[in-house]
Order: structure tokens, then sequence, then C-alpha cells
């Protein structure tokens, strides 16, 4: 039997009244009751019949087919706002008045001797004061530096954790920590954990997408992979030109007809392997290009700002650009600027959208020297952009439901960064044993401050924080069991916290 009988062998056996059965009520209507449902020209009766094939398609093979959570949720969406590079928490969150009495001295050596660095020479390292000034904003008093003014004018919706750690202090390992909940590579990204477990609320746009800005993240590709989930959980990376997506749109000549004729014989010869094999790929496989095919016609609208007001533009400060007195190449250059700004305002369209997870990423904070400098630039590019989106999605009604995370894989060292071969203590080294994080929305209890550093912001002395109890709370927001959300690979149960993690119940509203 050759190759081209042997795939048209499902075709052959099936009897007629089994193919009938397996086009119109399973893979057969996926793609086209999907696009029943969303093409609102469509007549009533035409409509109902499409909502009635969708549904039964979703409850078969649609892997982002909507789930229900395992209890109520606070939270619909998350806009995952990644620092990637660490900023530095003792310049922006935590202030130290003991730190810059100490400026100059050095740390007792049985602090350090168990103590591993990136760069730092123990011999010679000395702490190193901030020139920041930290003042109290909101009737909460949350005390923040004079590079963040716009947050700190909506502090009052803030959740502010000072007391985050990690097991990770180089850049790669931290981020997939952050992101995956383990330092290993093909594990699913927090966004696709969310996506398998409670399905996608739009048709039309990825349940998980992905923004970046800047000059790219250590991490790359791999901080928003499915892992060994089906590949349709991967965030879907929108890129800051031309079509949204990569190989998006059609070829010159191609008409949509023909376009879907072909899309409809693919399905056909994947519903045809799904058939015989069960395997989720191919539902995957099938789901991303109708999904690909629905894009076409949604993505360019969502990614035309045309129809914001200019006061919104102006709020989010999409058009702006950075003072020329400051300049840094670790932030991304000048178009870092309106680039993090428009993937704010992006966020917010996708939310409306009813897209799960955005992942928005800037890189990069790893301000190794030139500290001072590099840290206004980025300080900023991100202050105006990410309070005008908690302002916005608050008075559209949103934030209640929208879960908004600033985060980073780290922190930075209190000592100066005294590296051979540069200009020592101008800069900050990897530091996971203390950084900062905020939340806001999405179910989170506003306008406190949680945990605490030692005098210097060396390390947690009161609520520590590890990473995975972060993600298990994000996941409880979502109404999922951290604990529960399993996925069975090679022998054993996966979660997104992996063997740790708590939910922090004062985090809630």
């Amino acid at each position: 039997m050759n190759r081209e009988h042997s795939a048209l062998q499902p075709y052959l056996d099936a009897t007629r009244r089994e193919f009938l059965a397996t086009s119109a009520s399973g893979l057969g209507l996926l793609g086209l009751g999907s696009l029943l449902t969303t093409d609102e020209v469509l007549s009533p009766r035409t409509a109902e019949a499409g909502e009635a094939a969708s549904g039964v398609a979703s409850a078969g093979v649609n892997p982002l087919a909507p789930k229900p959570p395992h209890f109520a949720p606070k939270a619909k969406s998350c806009i995952f706002i990644f620092m990637a590079g660490a900023p530095s928490h003792v310049d922006l969150f935590d202030p130290k008045p003991k730190l810059n009495e100490l400026h100059g001295q050095p740390l007792p050596e049985s602090l350090l001797k168990e103590v591993r660095f990136a760069f730092i020479q123990k011999e010679t390292a000395v702490l190193m004061g901030s020139p920041r000034k930290f003042t109290p904003h909101g009737e909460c008093g949350m005390q923040l530096s004079d590079l963040l003014p716009h947050v700190g004018g909506v502090a009052d919706d803030l959740l502010l954790v000072r007391s985050m750690h990690t097991d990770q202090f180089n850049h790669h390992p931290g981020q997939l920590l952050m992101q995956c909940g383990r330092a290993a590579f093909g594990l699913p990204a927090m966004g696709s954990w969310l996506t398998y477990g409670l399905g996608s609320e739009t048709q039309n746009l990825p349940g998980y997408v992905v923004l970046t800005a800047g000059r790219g993240s250590s991490g790359g590709a791999t901080l928003w992979q499915s892992g060994f989930l089906p590949s349709v959980h991967a965030g879907v990376l929108f890129r800051n030109q031309g079509d949204p997506v990569l190989n998006l749109g059609n070829p010159p000549g191609l008409p949509p007809e023909l376009q879907r004729k072909g899309l409809d014989v693919l399905r056909d010869v994947n519903r045809g392997r799904y058939e015989h094999v069960r395997d989720p790929e191919i539902a995957s496989r099938i789901a991303s290009y109708e999904l690909a095919f629905r894009m076409q016609s949604h993505a360019p609208e969502l990614i035309d700002l045309a129809g914001e007001t200019r006061n919104t533009l102006e709020a989010y400060g999409v058009e702006r650009k950075p003072p020329a007195d400051i300049k840094s190449g670790r932030g991304g250059g000048a178009d870092a600027w309106p680039t993090f700004a428009r993937n704010c305002l992006l966020a917010r369209r996708m939310v409306e959208r009813g897209v799960r997870f955005i992942n928005v990423i800037h890189a990069s904070w790893d301000h190794h020297s030139n500290l001072d400098a590099e840290l206004k630039f980025n300080a900023g590019m991100a202050d105006q952009p990410v309070a005008a989106l908690i302002r916005d999605l608050k008075a559209r009604g949103l934030l209640d439901e929208t879960l908004v995370v600033w985060a980073a894989e780290f922190g930075r060292t209190p000592l100066g960064e005294n590296r051979g071969g540069r200009d020592a203590n101008t800069g900050r080294d990897h530091h996971p044993f203390a950084f900062s994080v905020f939340l806001a929305g999405g179910g989170i209890r506003g306008g406190q401050v949680y945990g605490e550093t030692d005098e210097i912001g060396w390390a947690p002395v009161k609520d520590p924080v590890h990473v995975n109890d972060l993600q298990a709370t994000i996941l409880h927001l979502f109404g999922l069991d951290h604990l529960r959300l399993t996925h069975r690979f090679q022998g054993r149960d996966f979660r997104l916290t992996d063997v740790g993690g708590k939910v922090l119940e004062r985090w809630l509203a």
C-alpha cells in the first residue's frame, strides 16, 4: 500500500453515516462553527447552528474551549509586566536610609562567606547607598522612589511586595523560574498553564499573547513556551512592525476563498489522522490554523490605535521620546519609550477582547554599571505607561477582573559592583535574596506594603515570599488551585509551582 492510499484509508473505511456524524458534530465543524459564531452578519438561524456546532466541537477536542475554574475566580485576565534584567529594589521600591549611612563600608566576612555573585569581587566589595529620594504616596503612604511619580499616583491600588526572594542568581535561570515555576527548559510558562486550565474567552485572538520592547530578554522565547502542554497553549509573539504575527498575511494573489478551501482540506486530513491516533497535537494544529484565519481580520484592527482618543494616547505616552540628556544602551534605545507605551495600551485593548494572559516584556534592567543614568532611562520609560494602564483599566471597569503584575527575576545588590576592568561602584550585581514586585486589580487588596527586608535591603526579615508563592496566589485569583492544576508527563504530575508555593491570603481583597 503506497503512502497516498494509506493517508486516505480512514475515509475509505468510514461508512456514510460515520462520515456525516464526524463531519457534522466533530472536528469537521471546529473551524466553521467558530467562524459562524463570530460573524455578526449571519442570520439568527445560521448563528444558532454555528453555536451548536461550536459547542459540540469545543466539548470534544478544541483545546482552547473555555473551562470552568476550581472555584469562583476574582480575575479573568492578567497583564504580566516583566522587567527582564532585574530593577534595583533599593533604588525604586525599598528605601534604606541605613544603607546610605553605611555607604563605602564592607560587609562582615561572615555574611559574604557562603554567597555567590555573578561579578562582584568579595574581597574589595563595599556597600553603595542610593541617591534616590523616597516620598509617601496615596492615602496609604506608600514610599516610592522619585523615579516613579506616576506609579506613586496609583499607590492606593497597589500591593507592593518588598520581601520577594528566589533560588537563582543568573538571568536566564531566574527568568525561567519566574515565568515557568522552575529553572529548567521545556516547562510551560504561566500563561500556558492559565489557558490550559481555563481555556480562552476569545475566538479571534490567542489566549496568550507576548509583547516585547527593548533589546530582548536573556530567556527569549523560552519564557513563553508551552513545554509539555499542547503547543496551542504557547504564547504568541506580536511584532512591533509589519504584520502583528509573522506570516499572518496572505501572499499576494491568494484570495480568501481559496485560502478557506485549502484550510478545509487540511482540516479534513488532520481530522482523519486525529480520529486514527487521537494525538492532541493534531487538535492543536487544527485550532491554530483556524485561529490564524480569524486573526487575519481581527489582529490588524487590534493594533490600529486610530480609534483611541488623543487624551488616551497622551496618557500612555505613545508618542513620547526620552529626554535628550538621558541615554541608555541596555534599555533598548529611544524607540523603547513609545514601543513600551504602545504595548501597555495594546494590553488593555487585548483585555477588552478577551485575551487571557498578556506578557509585556522589556529588557534590560541589568545595571552592572552606569546605574544612575540607566535607571532614569528605564524608569522614565515604564512609569507613565504602567500607571496609565492601571488608571485606564479602572476607569473602564476592568481593573477588578484584570490582574496587573510588575515583576522581575531578582533584585540588585546593596553592594556596588567592583568587577575588574571597570570603574568601581557605579552599578549593582545580581541579587536573588531580596527584591520587590507589585500587583494591582484582579482581586488584590491595594494600598498595602507586604513584607520587609533588613536595614540594607539584603534579605527579608518579615513575611518572605518565594516566586512559587506569587505563582500560587496568581492561580488562586483565577479560581485555580495550584495543587490541582496538573499535567501528567513522563510518569508524574507536573504543576506550575512544582513542589512548593502557598496562597498568600493577606494579599486578597
